[in-house]
């Protein structure tokens, strides 16, 4: 994993650990500080994750229970739905944990100075210019707004934009580091969704005007 990859993945976890009106703490985080929030994060994530397949075990559970009471070809079908999402979230899970766990070794790898300048840029820059990237974000979002989506959605959003505008950082590149963290920390829905708003940012000239 690129230096870059490893920044981009730590802030968007340190941003879900973040309180805004504590900032000039942040400025002073350490690169032990910021991996400690990221893993916070990770857990948390993987906690919602599971709750999230424990409960469409529960439905997948309780319609095969009430198809076979009611002899329910329809009930039996929905069950098997569940299951099959459970099963692919699941292994989404398991995916993403083997590749995350490598966080902290590939962080003792890197230049870490380099890295820790990299995750507080961004994540100083969401912070600093977050109204007026939440602005532009909405604009391109077709009867949605982003306060809908997922936080970690939002914030994988937050820093392609930040990444477009602020650092100039190629237009290939931030999509495709955006596209990598939503299939890593987004379900198909919010991946389709950050696809469709990263295509209308590369369709508009939105960037050039901040």
């Amino acid at each position: 994993m690129k230096v870059q990859s490893i920044s981009r993945e730590l802030a968007l976890l340190l941003l879900g650990q973040i309180k805004i009106d504590n900032i000039d703490k942040i400025k002073n985080l350490t690169i032990e500080n910021i991996l400690s929030g990221a893993l916070e994060s990770l857990a948390q994530h993987w906690r919602e994750e599971l709750d999230f397949c424990a409960a469409t075990l529960e439905k997948a559970n309780q319609e095969l229970v009430d198809s076979e009471l009611k002899e329910d070809a329809g009930l039996l079908k929905k069950s098997r739905i569940h299951l099959k999402t459970c099963l692919s979230e699941s292994e989404n899970i398991l995916n993403s944990l083997s590749e995350t766990i490598e966080l902290p070794r590939l962080l003792a790898l890197s230049d870490q100075k380099r890295i820790r300048d990299s995750v507080m840029k961004h994540v100083l820059i969401v912070i600093n210019k977050k109204e007026e990237i939440d602005k532009t974000l909405d604009s391109v979002m077709e009867g949605w707004r982003l306060k809908r989506l997922p936080r970690i959605d939002r914030d994988i959003l937050r820093l392609a934009l930040v990444d477009l505008v602020d650092l100039n950082t190629p237009v290939a590149v931030t999509c495709n580091e955006a596209v990598n963290l939503a299939n890593r920390y987004s379900d198909d829905q919010g991946r389709r969704m950050i696809n469709g708003v990263l295509r209308r940012l590369q369709d508009s000239n939105l960037q050039k005007q901040l």
